[in-house]
């Protein structure tokens, strides 16, 4: 009987998580639809950007604006390195992948004698750093699964006005990659210095357009308008990924309750006939003494 009852207790509880994780993945699919569409609506925006720069650029360009200025080969380095993580679990290994890129980049950095800074979005990289003792430029964690591009301003303006004046180098940012639901690669992109396509560009000169202002005045528009825009998809296509990243894990989570649930039963039947058979037996075997 004891046996039965905690078969009976171990069913419920299963059940119980069977439908916290079928909800969350529905939660998350849901989202994942939303943040998916933000993605797509925000690549053609960034190609568009990218061309005209790489129309615009020239190489005497990179003497006149900051954003562009390549740092000397034979220079000590000072990089910031951006990672984006999550504010919540339960997303299978996408914040660890994310933190374990960081890691791989932190490393060959260091190891070629850059000076790194840390700067963290989100609190699952905050906590594996500074449980590493390492040490944090920056961080937030008011950003979110809906990013927007003044979130994207906030995060970069600082680190571009610093890049402007030499502080720093270059400055990188981890990210999961939207390629799929399913392929999200944690990717690291250096957004600074910029650099346009070079087979875009020709001689500085825009082919077949009459430009006014000019050039120089364009790009001088364009380039933060660029750098802010990558940081924004990066901030998307995380999010993206970690809506992802979640109903797989939660689905994952859900199929492996209704296979526990399944051995439970079974094995619960089982119990309960034996119990039944062993009723039975003894409820003969007390009419046979009776009867004797």
């Amino acid at each position: 009987m004891a046996k039965t009852r905690e078969l009976r207790r171990r069913i419920k509880s299963v059940q119980s998580t069977r439908q916290i994780t079928k909800t969350m993945e529905m939660v998350a699919t849901s989202k994942l639809k939303r943040a998916q569409d933000r993605v797509v609506g925000a690549r053609p925006y960034a190609t568009a950007l990218a061309e005209v720069i790489g129309s615009l650029y020239a190489p005497e360009f990179a003497e006149r604006f900051p954003l562009l200025r390549q740092p000397a080969p034979d220079a000590a380095r000072r990089v910031a390195l951006l990672l984006i993580t999550s504010n919540r679990g339960l997303c299978g290994g996408f914040n660890a992948n994310l933190i374990r890129e960081a890691r791989r980049r932190l490393q060959e950095l260091e190891g070629q004698a850059a000076t790194v800074e840390l700067h963290l979005v989100g609190r699952k990289g905050i906590s594996f750093f500074k449980f590493s003792h390492r040490t944090i430029a920056s961080q937030r964690i008011d950003i979110g699964d809906k990013p927007t591009a003044a979130h994207a301003a906030e995060l970069v303006a600082p680190l571009m006005a610093r890049f402007a004046t030499g502080e720093l180098d270059a400055v990188e940012i981890v990210f999961a990659k939207f390629n799929s639901a399913m392929s999200t690669p944690p990717t690291t992109l250096r957004i600074l210095p910029v650099d346009p396509p070079a087979d875009r560009w020709s001689g500085g000169q825009a082919v077949n357009y009459i430009l006014k202002p000019s050039a120089e005045a364009i790009l001088e528009q364009l380039l933060p308008l660029y750098v802010r825009n990558q940081v924004f998809r990066a901030l998307v296509e995380t999010a993206a990924a970690e809506h992802g990243a979640r109903r797989t894990a939660m689905k994952n989570a859900t199929d492996s309750a209704g296979d526990i649930l399944d051995i439970l039963r079974r094995t619960y039947n089982r119990a309960r006939q034996a119990q039944i058979t062993q009723e039975l037996a003894e409820i003969v075997g007390g009419a046979e003494a009776l009867r004797g």
